[in-house]
Order: structure tokens, then C-alpha cells, then sequence
């Protein structure tokens, strides 16, 4: 069974075309099982100000206090999880929303609970429920929340969650969904990049502004174990005909032929 992990985050699901929900279609019909986990960062953001919260960082993850935390989950399960899947059955792909706490899709472990709270690392996946959504013809979409072996729910980085997910599944593809059609080197789309390739054109440079969070949270995914990663856009095809659109960036220094 071939699989492919997609990871959207939550600002580009207002941006999401017709032609990129064809290439999930396209997918289906060359025999892949399609899974997908989203992040939210930006929505969160918005209902933490509501509230008069100052969301805080530490080395890109969220610091999570059980306040933090209970908008997170408010957020991503009650919003972001809800506008995706219905996206999708609206575009004739059936779909079901779960969250990662459910049924330990999602196991972790702290981090660091004095640094950053109630933010996890995911230790384990709960394959089989998945891949049982798979055997009923449906497109799991997955919230990055988990849970430790108390019970106790956690906050994880979706990049860091699809990459958990990736590596369980043993997925053919993982792929990063942005505003962008991949990575423009001096006005090229670039097919494919080492790790290395991609942290020397960001320190020359040629990778730069909007362009250089989205390249660091495929290489943060990257960092997990799994092989490669492809930024693609969700304002158009990434896939047709076969043929991968966008940019697959390689753990390892050997390039695909």
C-alpha cells in the first residue's frame, strides 16, 4: 500500500485551489493512501490576542501553559481540523477528523516542562487506526495534539508531528503544502536540494524572506529521520499525470536520478 503524508498548515487552507484538491484525486487513482496532518499557528495566534495572551517561543516551538494549551486544542480541533475536512468532502474525497490525543494516535514525552510547558516530543504512533481509516477508503486528518502515558494531553509541533506520522507509516512521500510552488533559485524552480545545498543558498542568500521559515520547517521535519521532504504549493497541481510538482529536499547528500 502506498501512502504519501501531507502537511498543511493552517494559514494556507483559505488559499487551497481546485487544482491541488484534483492532485489528491490524482493520488487516489495511482493507488495512494493519502494522510494529513495540520498545524494552526496562525489562528491560535489570533484567539491568544482575543484573549489578551502574548503567544511565546522558545527555538520555534510554543511555550504551552494548561491555558495555552486548552486554546490550542479549542483551535485546531474545533476550527482548523473542521474548515480542512470539510474542504475536502467538499471536493468529493471523504474524509474524518481526529485528534492525536484520540485512542494514543499520538504518544509523547516532555520536552522540557520547566522550559516550555506542556509541549511534547511524539515517542510513538498508533498506526493501526490509521491505517483501518485507509481500509475505509478515508483521509484521516490528524491535529497535533498528543498525549503522555498519563493521560495528560501535550502540545507538538506539526512539523514535527507529520514527521512522526511519516516515519510510522513508512510513507513513499512527505510533503510540505505552502503559499509557494517550491523553492526559486535565480528565478528557477529547483527539482531537487541536499540539506546542505539549502542551508548554503539561505546563507547566500538566494533563499531568503517569507521563503526561509517554510525551507526551515521542512528541514525541522527532515531532522525527525525521514529521507526527504517536498515543498509544493496548495494554489495549484503538485501532482499530475505522475509527475511531481515542487521541491523535494534529501536528508542524504545522494541525489535521486
Amino acid at each position: 500500500m502506498k501512502k504519501v503524508l501531507i502537511k498543511c498548515g493552517g494559514s494556507i487552507l483559505d488559499e487551497l485551489s481546485h487544482d491541488f484538491f484534483s492532485s489528491l484525486h490524482d493520488l487516489k487513482k495511482m493507488g495512494y493512501e493519502i494522510v494529513i496532518v495540520h498545524g494552526g499557528g496562525a489562528d491560535i495566534n489570533k484567539m491568544l490576542e482575543k484573549l489578551n495572551v502574548t503567544p511565546e517561543y522558545d527555538n520555534g516551538l510554543r511555550k504551552t501553559n494548561e491555558e495555552t494549551l486548552q486554546v490550542v486544542e479549542l483551535v485546531l480541533s474545533g476550527q482548523t481540523n473542521r474548515k480542512l475536512v470539510q474542504l475536502l468532502e467538499s471536493h468529493q474525497l471523504k474524509a474524518m477528523g481526529i485528534h492525536g490525543s484520540d485512542s494514543g494516535i499520538l504518544q509523547a514525552e516532555l520536552i522540557d516542562q520547566q522550559r516550555l510547558g506542556l509541549v511534547g516530543e511524539v515517542k510513538e504512533v498508533n498506526d493501526e487506526i490509521i491505517n483501518h481509516l485507509f481500509q475505509k477508503n478515508l483521509i484521516p486528518v490528524i491535529t497535533p495534539i498528543a498525549s503522555n502515558k498519563l493521560g495528560q494531553k501535550l502540545n507538538v509541533n506539526a512539523d514535527y508531528a507529520a514527521a512522526a506520522v511519516a516515519n510510522a507509516l513508512g510513507v513513499e512521500h512527505c510533503i510540505f503544502v505552502t503559499d509557494v510552488v517550491g523553492i526559486l533559485l535565480n528565478g528557477e524552480l529547483a527539482k531537487e536540494l541536499t540539506v546542505d545545498k539549502v542551508e548554503e543558498n539561505i546563507t547566500n542568500g538566494n533563499i531568503y524572506g517569507g521563503m526561509i521559515p517554510k525551507v526551515q520547517s521542512a528541514l525541522a521535519a527532515l531532522e525527525k529521520g525521514i529521507s526527504s521532504v517536498m515543498i509544493v504549493s496548495g494554489k495549484s497541481a503538485f501532482y499530475q499525470q505522475g509527475k511531481w510538482l515542487g521541491t523535494k529536499i534529501l536528508r542524504k547528500e545522494v541525489m535521486t536520478k
